[in-house]
């Protein structure tokens, strides 16, 4: 086998952190291999080489090297060559003997990872505030401190081409669909990227729907919230590298969730859900809604308003369409840049830009007071639905011209097809729009507002479900 060392050697040269030593035994030589930088460099010399030099002149084989000698927990055999050379690459530690036909692998990882953090993009008032992070060994453990059931299986797959990256497929046995199971299985497999950096990548490939602005496939970065959707008979999915684990089915309903929602007072949680559900529908409608009545349909609006009106736009050069199309510029500008500066920078400026260019737009005469309120309620209202604001950002805007078009008509024709396009698009076989126009069954109860906390928690099992259809 020092062939085979001489061939891991070659292949993974010109890299400084790789690390390798000869220990001689009664069996002959040992040769370890291991990426110093990946692995615990004091728990290889504790447990792996003073044992084999303490016992060196017993050893004669992989076997008794194996079952006598070494003090690590996981010792395995290694399958071929390329497998090897994944395990060094995942940080464990190779061993070879001179005169053996095969080659073992000993767990010794002891990489840099970030410590578990509160959650950004989903803070809560009250409830869990444990994140997922980049490592998949402690998402999965987040899991299993959470759910301690025999039937939570986990499945590891190696994708991608040059990254090899591990993707764990996490679902409980028995309570989430075996054709679900299969479809996201088959999907995984037959992944032919080169490499995967993170959750978009597979999430893109589990999507259903890809000519879309609405997600077909869900995400968070809760270890509770992805624990509660497994409950619920769904498949979740974690990539190494990526702090956001994926799940589906998806729908479309769950936009409007919170992650307090289930740790606040009742009552009080479905108001604001209540709110956010309002928030949407102004954030996609008010504008083309407005655009359409003052420019086609003045008989609809009161007389007093229509003079206010008439008196607020004034002096605009432009057609309200443009305005509106002006001052969305603006907000989606100031948006982005409070997201991508430093956060106590990005706070200040874009509060401070909304203002200064409000003000600045009114009185340039380039907008109305209206329009500028039109479209600051709009933007306001899409912040409550973080995870909807891609697809408001972008119907409305195709709202907004249809308005601009034809009036109400024009408004009514995009609705229908707005609402047709949503009833269209499908979450790994599931309707988006559940439970609404499908009779097809599913474990998740909590859609439009949420109800006592033991009907929700309460799953359906196959023999319940089946004597459910029976009666």
């Amino acid at each position: 086998m020092s062939k085979y060392f001489d061939l891991i050697k070659d292949k993974l040269k010109d890299n400084f952190d790789l690390k390798h030593r000869e220990i001689e035994t009664a069996g002959g030589l040992i040769y370890l291999i291991y990426i110093d930088d990946l692995c615990n460099v004091s728990f290889i010399s504790e447990y792996i080489v003073t044992p084999i030099v303490e016992n060196k002149d017993i050893i004669k084989s992989v076997e008794n090297l194996k079952r006598g000698i070494l003090r690590t927990n996981s010792v395995n055999d290694v399958k071929d060559f390329n497998d090897g050379i994944l395990h060094i690459l995942s940080g464990d530690v190779l061993i070879i003997l001179e005169n053996e036909e095969k080659a073992i692998y000993c767990e010794a990882k002891g990489f840099v990872k970030r410590a578990i953090a509160t959650p950004q993009s989903e803070n809560v008032l009250k409830g869990p505030r444990e994140a997922f992070g980049e490592a998949f060994v402690d998402n999965v453990s987040l899991i299993r401190r959470i759910i301690k059931n025999p039937d939570l299986k986990f499945e590891s797959f190696y994708i991608g081409k040059k990254s090899n990256t591990v993707v764990v497929m996490a679902y409980i046995k028995d309570v989430a669909d075996e054709s679900l199971i299969n479809k996201v299985k088959e999907k995984l497999e037959k992944m032919d990227n080169d490499f995967i950096l993170g959750s978009n990548y597979v999430s893109e490939e589990l999507s259903s729907n890809k000519k879309t602005f609405f997600d077909t496939v869900g995400s968070t970065e809760k270890a509770d919230i992805a624990a509660s959707r497994l409950h619920e008979g769904r498949v979740v999915v974690i990539v190494d590298g990526s702090p956001f684990v994926t799940s589906m089915p998806h729908f479309f309903f769950e936009n409007f969730h919170a992650p307090d929602d289930y740790y606040l007072n009742k009552y009080y949680a479905n108001f604001t859900r209540i709110l956010r559900e309002i928030a949407f529908l102004v954030a996609m409608f008010l504008p083309g809604l407005y655009l359409a009545i003052t420019t086609y349909h003045f008989s609809l609006i009161p007389s007093v308003f229509v003079f206010r009106l008439a008196v607020s736009r004034a002096g605009v050069p432009f057609p309200s369409v443009i305005e509106l199309f002006l001052m969305i510029f603006f907000f989606a500008i100031l948006r982005e840049s409070g997201i991508r500066l430093p956060q106590p920078i990005g706070q200040a400026a874009s509060i401070v830009g909304a203002l200064i260019l409000g003000d600045a737009a009114i009185g340039a005469g380039l907008a109305s007071q209206i329009g500028l309120i039109i479209v600051a309620v709009s933007s306001i209202c899409s912040f409550l639905v973080p995870k909807l604001y891609g697809p408001i950002a972008s119907w409305s805007v195709i709202i907004i011209i249809f308005s601009s078009l034809l009036g109400l008509p024009g408004f009514y024709i995009i609705l229908h097809t707005f609402i047709a396009h949503m009833a269209s698009l499908e979450s790994l076989g599931y309707p988006y729009l559940y439970p609404l126009g499908t009779a097809k069954d599913f474990k998740f109860r909590d859609i439009l507002i949420r109800g006592d906390l033991k009907n929700i928690s309460k799953n359906i099992g196959k023999d319940d479900l089946n004597a459910k259809k029976a009666n």
